[in-house]
């Protein structure tokens, strides 16, 4: 039995007394949701595709809107793992861009006289700066069209949306409205749900591909599980991420999902691989896991190994892990561990990312373990909540 199927194979009282009685479930349940996100992609699939012509999405000789995929904290995060993607099969400018910066700045953001399509991710659908800037998009620029995907049919987000003629509202089922503090199947399902729209116009070249992630995301799990419980008992004070692309997302949330687990007593950092040289190497030391997200195309991950190699010859950390979609790769002097799902076909970078930030949210759990914490409330202070509070928006 492996380190997550222990935790989950814990009695109701256990859990609830330990604060396990969502985390674990919910990280485990992933690879099978991504199959009911999938389905719930295809009842609206017509529906989107419609909806996303009329906002300058459908003909290819057309001049194309903007694309903004909009979210806060984990939310932005999804953006930030699909913005490649939409960007190779869409052809437009796609930009993530964290709703907390609209609500501040939205009249730098946005262009006179230029075409947007708005894409927002929230788990609740009541974050106070989501609500916000889609409230007054949608009163000051009536032109922009909504696509709103949450995880809760309740949210203020899908309610201001349903009535409106250039906003369209999705819903995720509710088993993946996390119950936890931290998001984790709400990230990896907006993600999928997100993959199915950039192939909107040709879901059946990812379908297989989605068939794949579900395949590797169950046989990854237990391996992950049980590096991840061994890794947090050892005596790291911080853990770097670092990952290109689509990946340098998963780095992101892997550690803001290590940070919240922890209540920050585990410090994190996040970086792209060659981001590290410019200033970020300097944070590293014998206290450090570094975990490096390794991209399955040659040519970015021959940049990547040379980092990590430097990082070796100069031994900054403690331990380097590698985590990749091949089944096997020598190390080749850049890693202590090479981690993979076994998969048989190999699936892009930019759509690795619901398989890959399985291993950083299993580290963040076991880590939370280790410092003693509720993982499903691990802010003892109150620090942090569930849905961020007491947000004051200004006109």
């Amino acid at each position: 039995m492996d380190a997550l199927a222990r935790l989950l194979d814990l009695s109701r009282e256990e859990k609830i007394e330990r604060g396990l009685l969502y985390t674990p479930a919910e990280i485990a349940q992933q690879p099978a949701t991504w199959e009911s996100t999938f389905s719930i992609f295809q009842k609206y699939r017509a529906r989107l595709a419609e909806f996303l012509g009329d906002a300058g999405l459908g003909d290819p000789a057309a001049p194309k809107p903007t694309v903004f995929l909009i979210g806060a904290g984990t939310s932005d995060y999804v953006g930030r793992t699909l913005m490649h993607l939409f960007r190779r099969l869409w052809k437009c400018e796609v930009i993530a861009v964290p709703s907390t910066s609209l609500v501040t700045h939205a009249e730098e953001w946005l262009i006179p006289g230029q075409k947007y399509v708005w894409i927002s991710f929230s788990r609740s659908g009541d974050s106070p700066e989501g609500v916000s800037v889609i409230e007054k998009a949608l009163v000051s620029r009536p032109d922009i069209h909504h696509v709103i995907v949450s995880c809760n049919a309740e949210g203020r987000m899908i309610s201001c949306a349903a009535s409106h003629p250039q906003a369209f509202a999705v819903t995720l089922e509710d088993a993946v409205n996390d119950r936890a503090l931290a998001m984790t199947s709400s990230f990896s399902n907006m993600v999928v749900f997100g993959q199915c729209m950039a192939h909107v116009h040709e879901l059946a070249q990812y379908e297989p591909i989605l068939h794949r992630l579900v395949e590797a995301g169950k046989s990854f799990l237990p391996p992950a599980a049980d590096a991840a419980a061994a890794l947090a008992s050892e005596p790291y004070e911080r853990v770097c991420f670092v990952g290109s692309g689509a990946l340098e997302g998963v780095a992101v949330e892997s550690g803001l999902k290590v940070l919240e687990l922890t209540a920050g007593r585990i410090l994190t950092m996040a970086e792209s691989a060659m981001g590290l040289r410019h200033g970020p190497m300097a944070a590293l030391d014998k206290t450090t896991l570094l975990i490096a997200f390794l991209s399955s195309d040659e040519k970015v991950a021959r940049y990547e190994k040379d980092v990590l190699q430097e990082l070796m010859q100069k031994r900054l950390v403690r331990t380097q892990i590698a985590v990749g979609g091949q089944s096997e790769l020598p190390l080749d002097g850049f890693a202590e561990r090479y981690l993979s799902p076994n998969i048989r076909t190999a699936v892009p970078d930019d759509c690795r990312p619901p398989v890959d930030v399985l291993f950083g949210q299993l580290l963040g759990l076991f880590f939370s373990l280790r410092c003693n914490l509720m993982p499903d409330r691990p802010s003892p202070g109150g620090v942090i909540s569930r849905v961020v509070q007491n947000v004051r928006i200004y006109g």
